[in-house]
């Protein structure tokens, strides 16, 4: 029951955090403005008149950006929530298996060769197809290694992969002069001039893989006691961790090539999910969704607001944020 309270308390915040965002701006919208136009562009039901200036400004401008940026961050923290418990260590996240470095290797080599054969979408596509390349890789040699898929194996591997796509991605850089500032702009990931297709196309990912992996949880419970305890209960825990991993690497691939690359999110806001939540991946997963979609809201907010007219990237925002809590994780696990 306390856990339904949290959860209504974590949606109700959401809910004002996103009020927020559309309203906060150059031009400042008042938050019952701004619920009045929700409510008539999305039930043509209004409480109050209607300013034509704000509509315009709410609904072509920033309601589609906070909405691009609470799935992405919703999708990047649920991505984490899998990674952390599959291989049960907090400091665990989708830089651990490279699937962030393979996209923006992919991006970076899209954009410095002008591979643009796929149209708008090139630079996405490239990578998509990379990070997810890059993953597979890693648990393919991972599973050579080690046959059994420990933790370990996977981890090392994945920060071995990692670290080669990053130092590729260096070399690129050293040679991409008219193109440096954009490919620096988008490793640290932002939300701006971003097409309202692409939230057509994240929402039904993000949702498809969450639903799938929800049906998972008690498996997800069950690994959490360790593969033996797994195997016991009758969990192929081999297949069941490989399934699990693809579907957090796609989730990641796939917002990482529309957005660029956002980094810590996935790494404490599962972490924040259970020390409110507990263990239970039946509140984990869906409240690793809310609050990693609130966060990510309120780090674009800050990015486009602190330092206005100059927009800052806002995975300097979330890594701000993160690289102290990393700390602070890494030197509580000593502990």
């Amino acid at each position: 029951m306390k856990n339904l309270y949290k959860m209504f308390f974590c949606i109700l915040l959401s809910f004002f955090t996103f009020i927020l965002a559309m309203g906060i701006g150059s031009v400042f919208i008042p938050p019952l403005q701004t619920i009045n136009i929700l409510f008539y562009k999305l039930f043509n039901f209004s409480f109050m008149e209607i300013d034509k200036t704000f509509l315009s400004i709410l609904w072509k401008i920033r309601f589609p950006r906070v909405l691009l940026a609470f799935i992405c961050g919703a999708g990047l923290s649920l991505s984490g929530s899998i990674i952390q418990s599959l291989l049960k260590n907090s400091l665990a996240s989708s830089y651990t298996l490279g699937v962030s470095s393979g996209a923006a290797l992919g991006a970076s080599i899209c954009i410095l060769f002008k591979v643009y054969i796929f149209g708008i979408f090139s630079v996405q596509i490239f990578g998509f197809v990379f990070g997810i390349i890059t993953v597979f890789l890693a648990i393919g040699i991972a599973t050579k290694l080690d046959r059994t898929m420990q933790n370990n194996a996977i981890i090392l591997t994945g920060m071995a992969f990692s670290l080669f796509a990053n130092s590729v991605l260096s070399i690129i850089m050293t040679f991409a002069k008219e193109d440096l500032q954009s490919l620096i702009f988008w490793q640290m990931g932002s939300f701006s001039m971003k097409d309202s297709i692409y939230i057509l196309v994240l929402y039904p990912v993000v949702l498809v893989i969450f639903f799938v992996v929800f049906l998972k949880h008690r498996q997800m419970d069950i690994l959490t006691f360790g593969d033996e305890q797994a195997t016991i209960s009758g969990i192929e825990t081999k297949k069941i961790k490989l399934f699990l991993l693809s579907m957090s690497s796609l989730l990641t691939g796939f917002i990482v090539s529309v957005v660029g690359v956002i980094g810590f999110i996935d790494l404490f806001t599962p972490h924040i999910t259970r020390k409110i939540f507990g263990a239970n991946h039946k509140y984990v997963l869906f409240m690793s969704l809310i609050l990693g979609g609130t966060f990510m809201v309120l780090c674009d907010l800050i990015a486009r607001t602190i330092a206005s007219p100059i927009e800052l990237p806002v995975g300097a925002i979330t890594s701000a944020v993160g690289a102290p809590f990393f700390i602070y994780l890494y030197f509580d696990k000593r502990k």
